[in-house]
């Protein structure tokens, strides 16, 4: 049995009818569709809870949409959200703007996209992997002191950080094509650890899979 497991949950849908990418801005909401989705989330935690899933601890990024995901999650499993500034979201020079190559490839931006591989535009790869994975070791630490041999966490968190940190688990480079991602809306990377504290595996699913399709694609989300 695992001493650990820690599930890295992406937020809902966010309410953005401009098509910007958000990244760090204040108040964007779910939209009703993320709302669902949490919802749909809470449900699918509790479930397991009711198998016997010993969940015990639920973490989420400051930010309005992770909040909000994991209010429905704390109702249903009577667990309080510690909010932990460590999994927000990647900084990003073009934070705020339209997400469009007309946008982006505009001249004035040209020298913030010199190096794809950091990437040159935000927050490096590495940087965003190592202050997520440091938090995920404190939630197993805190998960296993709260529940003992077997304990769970949640961390609400965001898809770039969660990508890098899933990467960098994985042993791959760093580096990728944003479009291959494999972390959808409210999906669940979870990171399971023996007890000695090393990562056995990594495990994905997507819990809310029946609501992703017309769902909001906006990198960086």
């Amino acid at each position: 049995m695992p001493q650990a497991t820690v599930h890295l949950l992406r937020h809902g849908e966010v309410y953005n009818p401009d098509g910007v990418l958000y990244g760090r801005l204040p108040e964007f909401h779910l939209s009703e569709l993320g709302q669902e989705m949490a919802r749909m989330l809470a449900e699918h935690f509790s479930a397991r809870a009711a198998q016997g899933a010993n969940i015990v601890h639920l973490v989420a990024s400051p930010l309005t949409r992770a909040q909000e995901t994991a209010q429905p999650i704390a109702e249903a499993l009577n667990l309080g959200i510690t909010t932990e500034d460590r999994i927000i979201e990647a900084a990003n020079y073009f934070e705020g703007l339209h997400v469009n190559k007309g946008e982006i490839f505009r001249p004035k931006h040209w020298p913030m996209l010199r190096n794809p591989f950091r990437p040159s535009w935000g927050e490096p790869y590495k940087v965003q992997a190592a202050r997520v994975i440091a938090a995920v070791q404190d939630a197993r630490l805190r998960a296993i002191e709260l529940g003992g041999e077997g304990a769970e966490a949640i961390l609400v968190s965001h898809q770039l950080p969660i990508w890098a940190t899933r990467l960098s688990a994985e042993g791959r480079p760093l580096w990728h094509d944003p479009r291959k991602r494999e972390c959808t809306l409210t999906s669940v990377t979870s990171l399971v650890f023996d007890d000695a504290g090393n990562l056995l595996r990594v495990e994905y699913s997507e819990p809310a899979a029946a609501l992703l399709p017309g769902a909001s694609s906006t990198p960086g989300a």
